[in-house]
């Protein structure tokens, strides 16, 4: 876990809360629950952001961002969960979740082809946007989840390799004494 990166940019938002910029947030921004590094605050702020980086309009960050404060969660990991989907990412993804969604609602998939005129708004659009929507929808809840559990699996399994190497180290100690 990158500890000190995100430690660091709480610091970073406490530093600056008297800033005209930050005023605007009040005392939110700087609640010591958005930046704690417990492993539910992270692994639920993780899958948040994954959930909502599913969602096809660019509103991913000041989203995460509200539902992170307003859920008392991490604020920098859910925002580093949410750049799943980037400008060189959007593509593939987007594409997959068009093809769950045509699986879901058993549908062929159409050719898609995009021209920036009002008859491809009326009729090119017209057949791929419910089952774009719907692959969204269900790429988001499942794959949040997914990246959630997942974290939170990895997370335990490095506590517990802490743990036993803590131990093996206080035998081997208490042998040498």
């Amino acid at each position: 876990m990158p500890r000190r990166l995100v430690k660091r940019f709480g610091q970073f938002v406490r530093a600056r809360r008297d800033r005209w910029y930050m005023r605007i947030f009040g005392e939110h921004l700087t609640d010591p629950h958005l930046w704690s590094m417990n492993r539910h605050s992270i692994t639920k702020a993780f899958g948040l952001g994954i959930g909502i980086s599913f969602i096809p309009l660019p509103i991913h960050l000041p989203l995460v961002v509200g539902l992170c404060v307003w859920a008392r969660l991490n604020v920098a990991v859910g925002v580093a969960g949410c750049y799943i989907v980037n400008p060189f990412t959007m593509v593939p993804i987007y594409f997959a979740a068009y093809r769950v969604g045509t699986l879901l609602l058993h549908n062929r998939a159409h050719r898609f082809e995009f021209h920036l005129t009002w008859d491809w708004l009326e009729h090119g659009l017209g057949p791929t946007w419910k089952p774009f929507l719907l692959g969204c929808l269900v790429c988001g809840i499942t794959l949040g989840f997914v990246g959630r559990f997942a974290l939170e699996f990895f997370w335990r399994m490095a506590a517990m390799r802490r743990y036993r190497e803590r131990q093996e180290r206080r035998r081997a100690y208490r042998l040498a004494s």
